[in-house]
């Protein structure tokens, strides 16, 4: 018997005692299963997320509203940004504080072709969601984050995060709040892969430096 002979079997077995006309829409699914894990604080679960993403080699950052600005300067500064493309509904007062002699804006355009992303030192963006739990960092196109493909081409993402109304703690909780329907990207760290050696490469398939703000209001 082959190994495709006896998953069948199994699966024949498994669905001996179902009638050939029900549909998986007419039997209830259990789903009982645990929806965090643990007892946690609003701050517990923040710096759970925030001791996460770093496990995942994200850089952290945290701040207030009013100190947001002066933070995305530095970090631009920082990483010697000539340029940043920004999402249609990204909050305009989020680099009030940026150059913009030294930093052009790049809007988020279909115009933009994955060349001239590339070309691009900096991206930000909000998200849609983060969890704890896991670290991850969800976008789904919404205003504040663009089209996929701007976090997925520049070498350098900045995410927003805003606390605590965008963080839950597990991924049933996440995944409530996110329509199936719209392009989800879910970011746990910067992009990375290793070969048949465990060597790891960072940059392959999205960006070589995350950069994550927890802005706590």
């Amino acid at each position: 018997m082959s190994s495709r002979d006896l998953v069948l079997a199994r699966v024949r077995r498994a669905l001996a005692d179902v009638p050939r006309t029900e549909r998986p829409s007419e039997a209830p699914v259990d789903r009982g299963y645990l929806r965090a894990h643990g007892d946690r604080t609003t701050a517990q679960t923040v710096d759970l997320l925030a001791e996460n993403l770093a496990d995942y080699r994200a850089i952290v950052h945290r701040t207030d509203p009013k100190g947001l600005p002066g933070l995305m300067a530095r970090l631009l500064d920082g990483r010697g940004a000539t340029s940043v493309v920004l999402p249609p509904g990204l909050p305009a007062e989020w680099l009030s504080a940026v150059d913009a002699q030294r930093v052009e804006r790049i809007a988020d355009t279909e115009e933009l072709t994955p060349h001239d992303l590339d070309a691009v030192s900096s991206v930000v963006t909000g998200c849609a969601v983060a969890v704890a739990e896991t670290g991850t960092v969800v976008l789904d196109a919404g205003p504040d984050q663009g089209r996929r493909r701007i976090t997925l081409v520049p070498d350098h993402h900045i995410c927003v995060i805003r606390v605590p109304e965008q963080v839950v703690d597990s991924v049933p909780q996440a995944l409530e709040r996110l329509a199936p329907g719209r392009p989800l990207t879910w970011i746990s760290g910067p992009s990375a892969t290793s070969d048949i050696e465990l060597d790891r490469v960072e940059g392959v398939h999205g960006p070589r430096t995350l950069e994550v703000v927890l802005v706590e209001s």
